[in-house]
Order: C-alpha cells, then structure tokens, then sequence
C-alpha cells in the first residue's frame, strides 16, 4: 500500500507570558507572529496543503492557524477549522485520539497544538524516515515547529505506534529566506 495519509503536527508558534493571563489566553508575542506565516508560506510552497485542520482552543494555537493561514492557497477548505478541547496542552495519546478521529475524506490532517504532547506523539507514531530528521525531532519540538508524518493506512483510526514515516521536520530557524517566501 502506498502512504496515503498524511499528518501535520504543527506546536504553535511563540507565545508571550503576560502577568495575570490564563495560560489558555496567552498571545503571541513579536517572534511568534512573525513565525506562523513563514510556516505557512513553507507549506504552501512544498504542497503541504491540509484537507482538515484541528486547533487547540488556546489563543496562541488559534493566532497560529490564523497567521499562517493567509500564506496557504485558497484551496484550503474556507471553513473554521475544528476547535479540539482535548488537544489542549495534552498528552501524546489524548491527541492520537484526535487524529484518529479525523474524517477519513481528509488525506492531509493539520493539527495546532502543544509540547510536550505533540514531541512524545510524533516519537510514538515515527517509525522510519531519515535517521537526521528523528534525531532532531528527539532532541526538541520548538514553537512553530512542524514534523510531517505520512501513513499506509486508509483510515486515521488506524494509526498507531511505529507506523508512520517522518517526511519532514521543519523549524522556523531552519528556513532560508527562500523557502519562508
């Protein structure tokens, strides 16, 4: 069988702390902001278009989506993306409960959440790929970075440990200027 999904775990861009603000309400600060449409030029660019789209109901994953968002094709569905409370600062397998939720007619599933959840659940789900890709991606999952996870499986409910393939693991530091345009 061939991989015929994909999954994109995207950890939402940096966020600011500001004194006072439920964790669920912090923004994004300068550096965040100016991150999330790099990553979403990137995407575009390299045809990691998502068909479905889940977020996180914090502020900081929905600014996200909403940043990078304006860089990607009109081709992604126009519709809000689906606000997933249990991806909220989560654990890997509270999240895999997600994505193996996801509708079956979306073959390139983004998700916007957090750390260390998402690190944990892209180790768990990483079952090959190039051996300089997962000792990055082992070693740490910065804000806006995103790993690329493809599957042979026709179903999302199907995924599951060790059976996906790590494509990409992309970091906004890691851009040239080319690749962010």
């Amino acid at each position: 069988m061939t991989l015929s999904r994909r999954l994109i775990l995207l950890r939402h861009a940096k966020s600011a702390w500001p004194a006072g603000v439920a964790d669920i309400e912090r923004p994004l600060n300068a550096r965040g902001r100016a991150a999330a449409p790099r990553i979403g030029a990137y995407l575009a660019a390299e045809g990691l278009v998502p068909d479905y789209v889940m977020v996180s109901p914090a502020r900081r994953t929905l600014e996200t989506w909403e940043r990078l968002r304006g860089a990607l094709p009109a081709i992604v569905p126009e519709t809000a993306p689906e606000i997933v409370p249990m991806i909220y600062e989560a654990s890997a397998h509270r999240t895999l409960d997600a994505v193996r939720s996801a509708p079956d007619s979306a073959e390139t599933l983004l998700v916007i959440g957090h750390n260390p959840g998402f690190q944990d659940l892209a180790l768990f789900l990483v079952g090959s790929g190039p051996a300089t890709l997962r000792e990055d991606l082992h070693e740490k999952f910065p804000t806006a970075g995103l790993a690329v996870i493809a599957f042979a499986v026709e179903h999302w409910g199907d995924v599951g440990r060790g059976g996906g393939r790590l494509e990409r693991f992309v970091t906004p530091r890691g851009l040239t200027e080319a690749e962010a345009r």
